[in-house]
């Protein structure tokens, strides 16, 4: 039995958290001492904060995945590993890859967490599983040190390093702080808004207010007033009200214009778009290209790096970590504008970065087969290492040192020129254009 006494205390306590100046940290008992907790429901009904989510999630969504495997100085790209797929294209679930990271992004961006279940058999990796945030739950150690977890979903107990976890600001690596936690204030003056918007509409704009009496009222007048009132609140067809005399109508609230209801909302939009670090043009339209660059630059890239360190850390093996990660491709973001997209193939093209065959492959065109970089005839190809120059307009070779190989900012360096050397004689080159 619980000792009514004990459970006066605690509720005392509670009561006096903030008077006591302790910290709160359980968020609804927060949001309980200060006013209405704006649930993820309730944030998505503000409409600037469901359009930077939605946002957000849709273009998180389109961007693919790519794993890269690091081989000496060479990066190897490696799109037939089953894990891409995965995330890509077909989840084996029920749901898409790009389904699946908009719903993950989503729970990271309103709940806990983004989570999902990784499914293997043996060494192979067969399908992964996304979990509503809402159905996840921690058994968890109480060493602030050597922090350990296990997961619970529906009552069963899974091991943490089972489960892909997608988390915005955790402190613990399980465990997330959601956006709609971390607003509360400004989501609630948002919501507040629309619901007194609403209040409005249903009031067809009439003010609330009360009735003052000269004199007193006998009930049945008290109830035809009230009745009368009820319809004129009502939007449903227009009414008047006759009132007798000594009784007068005295207005308690402000009307959209005199509260600057449009101007707050347009405020409050701005303030949600800050948060989201999103320009106000992404959402209302006529965004600019550096409207749009900053919202790839300062809020897409922060997520995708995000879940790109989420991917390493729980799809990666222990042995692949050293030379195997996962990264985003943000050129998808460029298919919108064609112009920009081929501009920037051809400066890589052009400088010698990449290869015909690989842009073709990158805008899903058949190959040519030719695996060759462009080189301009008027430049000089030096090797660091080996001091070699090679000039192809002429095809001659040279070197920088000295015979002996020494540098010849060495005062005590012989000043003897260095003869032209055969290709052949560096890095086992064979062949090769003469002097």
């Amino acid at each position: 039995m619980w000792p009514f006494t004990k459970k006066e205390k605690i509720e005392q306590r509670a009561c006096s958290l903030e008077t006591d100046g302790i910290r709160l940290n359980d968020v609804l008992l927060s949001a309980w001492l200060k006013g209405g907790y704006i649930s993820a429901e309730k944030a998505m009904a503000i409409p600037t904060f469901a359009g930077c989510v939605n946002r957000i999630c849709d273009t998180v969504s389109i961007i693919p995945m790519r794993l890269y495997r690091r081989k000496g100085e060479s990066v190897e790209t490696l799109d037939r590993d089953p894990r891409v797929r995965l995330l890509n294209d077909d989840t084996k679930d029920t749901m898409t890859g790009s389904d699946f990271k908009r719903a993950m992004v989503y729970d990271y961006l309103t709940d806990k967490g983004g989570y999902a279940y990784i499914n293997k058999a043996g060494g192979h990796w067969v399908s992964l599983h996304y979990v509503e945030a809402s159905k996840v739950s921690f058994e968890e150690s109480i060493d602030p040190i050597f922090k350990d977890y296990k997961i619970m979903v529906d009552g069963k107990l899974y091991e943490g390093y089972r489960f892909l976890k997608l988390l915005r600001r955790s402190k613990n690596g399980y465990k997330g702080t959601s956006a709609v936690d971390e607003y509360q204030d400004a989501l609630r003056v948002g919501y507040n808004t629309l619901i007194f918007e609403n209040g409005m509409l249903k009031r067809g704009g009439n003010k609330k207010g009360f009735l003052q009496s000269d004199h007193k009222l006998t009930q049945d007048a008290v109830n035809t007033l009230k009745t009368a009132f009820d319809k004129l609140y009502s939007d449903d067809k227009e009414n008047c009200i006759v009132l007798n005399d000594g009784v007068k109508f005295q207005e308690a609230s402000n009307t959209a214009v005199e509260s600057q209801l449009a101007e707050n909302k347009k405020q409050n939009a701005l303030d949600i778009c800050k948060l989201f670090a999103i320009p106000p043009a992404i959402l209302t339209g006529g965004a600019s290209e550096r409207d749009w660059l900053s919202f790839i630059q300062y809020c897409i890239l922060p997520i995708m790096g995000a879940f790109a360190d989420a991917l390493n850390r729980d799809l990666l093996l222990e042995r692949e970590k050293a030379d195997y990660y996962f990264a985003p491709d943000v050129t998808e973001l460029t298919k919108g504008d064609i112009r920009t997209r081929f501009e920037a193939w051809g400066v890589a093209i052009k400088n010698g970065f990449m290869q015909v065959d690989e842009v073709r492959k990158r805008e899903n065109l058949e190959s040519l087969e030719m695996p060759f970089l462009k080189l301009g005839l008027q430049d000089v190809l030096y090797d660091p290492e080996t001091g070699n120059i090679y000039t192809p307009n002429t095809g001659l070779w040279g070197s920088i040192r000295n015979p002996d190989g020494t540098d010849p900012k060495d005062a005590s360096a012989p000043t003897t020129p260095a003869p032209a050397q055969d290709p052949g004689s560096a890095r086992g080159r064979k062949g090769g254009a003469t002097k």
